[in-house]
């Protein structure tokens, strides 16, 4: 697990910090505003008619509020959630317990689902078209199959790679959403509703300057504001102002942008090593030391939504703006560079 403090993966030991600091109905969730909106309405019309529902694919780099979202739409539809994940589930036995212990309008949440095998994969088929699992009972001749029908309930998968899960999968989910990184206006509001629960008083401008470096993302922000509430606690402070914010996350090594030690090492070996780019992901994440969709998952999103890294058909470039942050010069024209 990645334990940077400006990775968007949850860490071992802030799991029940982060239960604590999550919204537990939709009017409390923040940000994501075109998301809430489609969401509000197809969870009133399934609450209206009855019916769990429909099954929900929920795709984006982590930190951003899958997770908080899968228990909010079992706490808004009044079910029981169940909890698991893509790489625990090995064999196709292992879903089938749960689907079969599931009560009616239940959800099965399911995080980093584009990590399940294809067996068990496709014995979700039936499950969420038809409300059945058929089950294959003994081996050779003798083997019979078995059809199980399944009370009503709703899948909610969370990924960060929607291109690795197959057609046939996507095309089952009702309801697709794709969570955007957040603005800084978003992340200084959560950032002072989380700060009201900690118990740290934080000034508009210092929950401003926590926004502003945290990368787009919730959960960095929280983990941001439980380091600067260390350090301005030690200080003697008795709120977070904007210098402690500031100097905190200095020490911390999270400049303004808010890039750490390995987004501007990966952005100087692209520069550096690689002429500027085009470089390609194997060969950068072999650099690196890095596998590439531990690259492509956590390190590249944020680089590209903010314009320090453009992707090309020929691989990745360094922008300007990457030059500009590091001070540094291209050493060929622009047009040849970027074009």
């Amino acid at each position: 697990m990645d334990e940077r403090i400006l990775s968007g993966v949850l860490q071992t030991a802030e799991a029940e910090p982060e239960v604590t600091l999550r919204p537990r109905a939709l009017l409390e969730f923040i940000g994501q505003p075109k998301l809430k909106e489609t969401l509000g309405v197809f969870l009133q019309a399934a609450r209206q008619r009855q019916e769990p529902l429909d099954h929900v694919l929920l795709c984006g780099p982590p930190g951003l509020g899958k997770t908080t979202l899968a228990h909010i739409i079992a706490r808004e539809m009044g079910a029981q959630i169940r909890v698991t994940s893509g790489p625990v589930l090995e064999k196709a036995g292992d879903l089938a317990a749960i689907l079969t212990n599931l009560a009616p309008g239940d959800v099965l949440f399911v995080d980093e689902i584009h990590r399940m095998p294809p067996a068990v994969e496709e014995i979700l088929y039936p499950a969420m078209e038809d409300g059945k699992l058929d089950l294959v009972i003994g081996t050779g001749p003798g083997a019979r199959t078995v059809e199980l029908r399944l009370p009503p309930f709703t899948l909610v998968g969370a990924t960060t790679r929607a291109g690795l899960l197959s057609q046939p999968f996507t095309a089952r989910f009702g309801i697709m959403h794709r969570l955007d990184f957040y603005d800084a206006a978003a992340l200084a509001t959560i950032v002072a509703r989380s700060s009201t629960i900690l118990g740290c008083p934080v000034e508009l401008a210092g929950a401003r300057e926590i926004a502003r470096r945290s990368r787009g993302t919730p959960r960095i922000a929280n983990r941001l504001l439980r380091r600067v509430r260390d350090y301005a606690e030690v200080a003697g402070e008795s709120a977070i102002t904007e210098r402690a914010a500031e100097v905190a996350l200095d020490k911390l090594e999270v400049d303004q942008h808010g890039l750490d030690e390995t987004d501007r090492r990966i952005l100087t070996i692209v520069i550096e090593r690689f002429s500027g780019g085009p470089v390609g992901l194997s060969a950068l994440a072999h650099s690196l030391g890095e596998d590439k969709g531990t690259l492509e998952d956590l390190y590249e999103p944020f680089l590209l939504q903010s314009g320090f890294l453009q992707r090309t058909p020929k691989g990745r470039v360094a922008s300007a703006l990457a030059y500009r942050h590091l001070g540094l010069k291209p050493a060929v024209g622009p047009d040849t560079l970027f074009g």
